[in-house]
């Protein structure tokens, strides 16, 4: 991010109605337009979490985010900047029924309309693009997606300095705040499943989204380091397994295990590999890469990657 530009983040929310697609639009009471739920960044916050914090407060509707839509870039009257991040995110019934939402100073009303129906209501020419970017999910049939999320340990003492065994590494003082920084950005996909490497400096880094989340942590060898020098790790196995219950989970290992993992991800989904999965695979400590997978159409491969660096 740049100290000029102002950042904001949103989400094109959908749903099925009488088997058809429909997306959420909002009018604005201010403004007197229409748009896409979506609001500025605040200090300190990740851009997958501005997007799921501001489809609340706007709509009321409590979301996980799924595949990446694009990014909008604007001038704003006052000359700077504005760029918008922006994400598919279903809405389930359960989070309709729970919609808080009621017309206020900032939001007058909420309207469910077909994509057609949308694009002659949208105020504003960007907002049209990124609904035509949701709109190529629609017709490829990959709406409904999870996420795998493949996430590299925080910073960890370096071997030289440490008297015990690798495994037992601990993380630093900037390691903590790392994995205490994944938590706002990795809850915004809402996973139900943890699985790490069974080094400490794995555990350690997921132990703050456990707390957060309630979800308990499944620890295993096969990806850890020291199975994966030794010969003797299974990552076909741990992501065989995800892709199978097809549930957003996230995966925490190590730098040279991490190529493994999208690797096996490809394969596992027919995906033909390429650069990009190096790419997603090249973490700074502490970073992560979120790989879409439809839920409903597992022939269609890896739908989209997307790479967060660490915040810290």
């Amino acid at each position: 991010m740049t100290d000029t530009a102002v950042y904001a983040a949103g989400a094109v929310c959908w749903r099925l109605i009488d088997g058809r697609m429909h997306v959420l639009l909002i009018h604005r009471t201010v403004h007197g337009d229409v748009t896409i739920p979506k609001g500025k960044v605040d200090p300190g916050e990740s851009l997958p979490r501005t997007a799921v914090r501001e489809v609340q407060e706007e709509t009321g509707l409590d979301v996980a985010l799924g595949v990446p839509l694009g990014i909008s870039t604007y001038r704003m009257p006052n000359g700077r900047d504005k760029i918008v991040h922006y994400w598919a995110a279903e809405v389930t019934p359960q989070a309709v029924l729970n919609s808080s939402f009621v017309p206020n100073g900032e939001v007058a009303a909420l309207e469910w309309v077909t994509v057609k129906r949308a694009r002659t209501y949208l105020s504003y020419q960007p907002d049209v693009e990124i609904l035509d970017a949701f709109a190529k999910l629609v017709d490829n049939g990959v709406t409904s997606t999870y996420a795998l999320i493949a996430l590299r340990h925080g910073k960890a003492t370096s071997p030289s300095s440490w008297d015990g065994p690798d495994a037992t590494r601990p993380l630093t003082e900037r390691g903590v705040k790392q994995a205490a920084s994944v938590v706002q950005a990795v809850t915004a996909w809402h996973p139900l499943k943890i699985v790490t490497s069974s080094a400490t400096r794995c555990v350690t880094t997921v132990a703050p989204l456990a707390a957060a989340t309630g979800i308990e942590v499944k620890r295993t060898d096969m990806i850890s380091q020291d199975a994966y020098e030794q010969g003797t790790s299974d990552v076909r196995h741990v992501i065989g397994k995800r892709v199978r219950a097809r549930k957003t989970a996230v995966l925490c290992s190590h730098g040279p295990v991490l190529p493994d993992i999208l690797r096996e991800i490809a394969l596992a989904t027919g995906t033909p590999l390429g650069l990009y999965i190096t790419d997603a695979a090249d973490l700074e400590t502490g970073g992560f890469s979120v790989v879409h997978l439809s839920a409903s159409n597992p022939s269609s491969g890896i739908v989209a990657i997307e790479t967060h660096a660490p915040r810290v």
